[in-house]
């Protein structure tokens, strides 16, 4: 799959990208436009802010879904520009964000990619200014754009962008199509209840896009929650010793790498109290 675009709606384009199955968004209105989420790197990010400018010339905005380095490193690319996202993905990228860029180059290099992880060695992290607690409207022109937080997930501070004039919703991380939902990190144990209150947002119509993947319906998502809820169950009886690790893998819906982020994931939030 070489990049692409994808017209999801009227005015809400998806551009996809062959690197990590990413897909990037893209929603024009009348007066401005907003990019969601700006891609892994300088080099991603400055490919992906000329692809919008061949679309548009509409001053843009940014929301960035959540802090992790393939959604949040290539922001630079788009300034100046307002940069949205929850105040908790802020603070990780100020606490993490170096870690972040050390691991993600080393894991490039370990793969005989060493162009690539020079581009995030060099990458410089900016940090959001206009910052989500709950929820935040943006007006485009004849169109909202609504950003909310649903609660703790794929991380502390997912953010979804709601577009209810075109029935689309970018959901992030929250959804993973083509691939296990990525636990690292996460809440298993009330990542369930944030895709019911996702679900609530949407109708049998709309077009949920994943943060990686070809956009999927509400059918898929009300699937998808009940995977990771048989996942947080099992983990949970992982976690109070009623169920040997391996038999919980065996049962999973999930390959073994995914369902083990997972116990580690719970154990982990379980041990800090969280």
């Amino acid at each position: 799959m070489s990049e692409r675009w994808i017209e999801v709606a009227d005015r809400v384009l998806v551009r996809r990208h062959k690197e990590l199955d990413l897909s990037l968004g893209l929603v024009l209105g009348e007066n401005a436009c907003l990019v969601v989420d700006t891609g892994g790197d300088v080099v991603h990010g400055t490919n992906w802010a000329t692809e919008v400018r061949a679309v548009t010339a509409l001053p843009w905005q940014v929301v960035i879904t959540h802090a992790h380095f393939d959604h949040s490193f290539g922001t630079a690319a788009f300034l100046p520009c307002p940069v949205w996202a929850h105040e908790a993905c802020r603070a990780e990228l100020v606490a993490e964000g170096a870690q972040q860029r050390s691991h993600w180059a080393q894991v490039y290099r370990e793969q005989g990619r060493p162009e690539v992880a020079a581009r995030i060695t060099g990458t410089d992290l900016v940090l959001p200014e206009q910052l989500v607690t709950d929820r935040a409207e943006l007006d485009l022109g004849g169109r909202t754009a609504v950003l909310v937080n649903l609660g703790v997930a794929h991380t502390s501070h997912d953010l979804v962008v709601h577009v209810p004039n075109a029935d689309v919703l970018f959901a992030g991380d929250l959804v993973e199509n083509g691939a296990p939902p990525a636990f690292e990190g996460s809440s298993p144990a009330t990542w369930p209840a944030v895709l019911t209150r996702l679900l609530e947002l949407v109708g049998s119509r709309t077009v949920v896009v994943p943060g990686h993947g070809e956009p999927v319906d509400a059918g898929f998502v009300t699937r998808q929650r009940g995977q990771i809820a048989a996942v947080a169950e099992l983990a949970t009886a992982v976690q109070a010793g009623d169920l040997p690790e391996q038999e919980a893998v065996h049962r999973s819906p999930f390959p073994a790498e995914a369902t083990l982020a997972a116990i580690k994931a719970l154990t982990t939030r379980n041990r800090s109290g969280e």
